[in-house]
């Protein structure tokens, strides 16, 4: 039929949906471009700020004290960014996004400033959750204010920018950290981001001119708070599982259940939001898409593989090849390299043929093959091989992680591509936080059992309830049990990567069934041939 034929966004317009207003003007090269810096700023401070507050942590916990509530330094950020993110993407696509946008950059800029002056571990987690939740509208707004600026098709030319903003952050936020923390204070580490959000205010705020809107639909309150509490459990139980409580302790059970409860409801709500007027901040009909639901699930799983197990390199390379820490994200750039190569030759050949479904296929591939390269790591292994290694990994990466955006984005009505940027970007979250837990409960028994053959009881002592040793702890051991965290660390590691290969399978058989739908080749395409389906449509009954 002439229907099945026409690409599905585009019949959803012909049925009736309205059009994004944002994407209906069509700009040059040269005006996206200049707006794109303002948005690959932005896209910097939320990427770059974790970086660098890792290696500052030790300096803030000596000078603020209050060590047993470190964890909530980073938890309290994660929580508040995934937890908003759907809504950020909703609200922009209900009330524009630019003016979202900007508000989510005071917000994230705000928190830095309190970040800043806090006298007090309390204090300090308070405005890392402001932070967090300014951070989750600037990665949504980042993708979304792209998704309407530049059609699916001309896409691939610009990914390659967000991969390197991605390479800059993991490689420079550890030596940026490092040394305002040596030769200024922790203080900076946060006020450093003031300048640079005021210039990606600034450059947004004069570049990026989208049309005006006035929504008077209401907001699915019940079904926001809902999914808000539905997250923030998520998240809890992947940072406290195996870590704080054990997986079987009854306050893991608790937030697990109070999770199902509420995301139960979520749906339940959900269903019957249209009866009551309200707009959904999750609108279900999104998942009906069968590339959309696909590409989200091969999202979760390249956040569970990729970085649940990349978590774990710089302990293997610091504990076994003797890396310093204060470098650690160069030992990330070969990893980087490969990703941002990759991504950008992938990008030129989708904008070029306008075909995509192959490079899910083949990354998912390579990321496999990755994988089980960097799961033949022992103490043994040059830096040499596990750099080679690791651009296997990153090569996969290379070909995942602008493609799972573009086709969720291209999957869905243009006035849902808020909805899609936040979702592609909340499952890999999701995605990442189990991974990241699951992965560290391995690492963590590995080690001690390891420990415990070599050296006894007193081996597995040495790493009771962290199973990581600080460089300078490193530095003490007698030369026996340092020898045996050796090869305790390489066994762990080897178990994260052949378990990650195993799931990366699951990211083979989902990126098979993704369908070839054509790209979007201008931004109004959409609105341009609702007049010709609607056509073909009627022509057919």
């Amino acid at each position: 039929m002439a229907q099945d034929r026409i690409p599905q966004q585009d019949r959803a317009t012909a049925e009736g949906v309205e059009p994004d207003p944002d994407a209906q003007v069509v700009r040059t090269p040269r005006e996206i471009r200049i707006v794109l810096s303002g948005l690959l700023i932005a896209m910097l401070l939320a990427m770059l700020d974790n970086m660098i507050v890792g290696t500052a942590m030790p300096t803030i916990v000596g000078d603020l004290g209050g060590v047993n509530h470190l964890s909530w330094v980073v938890t309290s950020y994660i929580l508040a960014t995934t937890a908003s993110t759907p809504i950020w993407g909703k609200l922009g696509d209900l009330y524009g996004r630019k003016g979202i946008f900007m508000a989510s950059i005071v917000i994230f800029l705000a928190g830095s400033a309190l970040s800043g002056i806090s006298q007090n571990m309390n204090e300090l987690i308070g405005s890392r959750a402001i932070q967090g939740l300014g951070a989750g509208g600037l990665i949504v707004g980042v993708m979304s204010i792209m998704g309407a600026l530049v059609p699916p098709r001309e896409r691939g030319k610009y990914q390659g920018m967000f991969a390197a903003v991605m390479a800059v952050a993991m490689i420079g936020g550890p030596l940026v950290g490092g040394t305002i923390t040596d030769h200024l204070n922790w203080h900076w580490i946060f006020f450093i981001n003031l300048p640079l959000g005021a210039l990606a205010l600034v450059v947004i705020a004069i570049t990026l001119h989208l049309p005006k809107r006035r929504s008077k639909a209401k907001i699915d309150y019940l079904g926001a708070a809902l999914l808000t509490v539905g997250i923030v459990a998520l998240v809890l139980v992947t940072t406290w599982g195996g870590q704080t409580y054990t997986w079987g302790s009854w306050q893991i059970a608790g937030t697990l259940a109070l999770a199902a409860v509420a995301l139960a409801g979520f749906f339940q709500v959900e269903q019957r939001v249209a009866q009551r007027g309200e707009e959904p901040v999750l609108p279900l009909h999104v998942f009906r898409d069968r590339n959309f639901s696909l590409v989200c699930g091969l999202g979760f799983v390249v956040g569970f593989v990729m970085f649940g197990a990349i978590t774990f390199l710089p302990l293997y390379q610091q504990s076994v090849q003797g890396a310093s820490a204060t470098n650690s994200g160069l030992l990330l750039m070969p990893m980087m390299l490969g990703m941002l190569v990759v991504s950008l030759v992938v990008g030129q050949a989708v904008t070029r043929t306008g075909r995509y479904k192959i490079y899910p296929v083949v990354g998912t591939l390579v990321m496999t093959a990755g994988m089980l390269l960097l799961s033949q790591l022992d103490v043994h292994t040059s830096r040499t091989t596990s750099a080679l290694f690791m651009v296997v990994l990153g090569a996969g990466m290379g070909f995942l992680m602008q493609i799972t955006m573009l086709v969720a984005q291209n999957s869905v009505p243009l006035r849902d591509i808020g909805v899609a940027s936040s979702s592609s970007t909340f499952f890999r979250s999701i995605g990442g936080s189990f991974g990241v837990s699951l992965f560290g409960a391995l690492f963590s028994s590995r080690v001690t059992s390891t420990m415990a053959q070599r050296l006894g009881a007193s081996g597995s002592q040495a790493v009771d309830g962290h199973a990581q040793l600080s460089p300078a702890m490193l530095g003490r051991l007698p030369a026996p049990v340092r020898d045996a965290y050796d090869h305790a660390v390489a066994g762990g590691v080897h178990s994260i990567f052949l378990w990650g290969a195993l799931f990366s399978v699951a990211g083979i058989v989902v990126a098979v069934f993704l369908e070839e739908v054509p790209l979007r080749a201008t931004p109004g395409a959409a609105a341009e041939t609702a007049g010709a389906v609607q056509s073909a449509v009627a022509a057919e009954a």
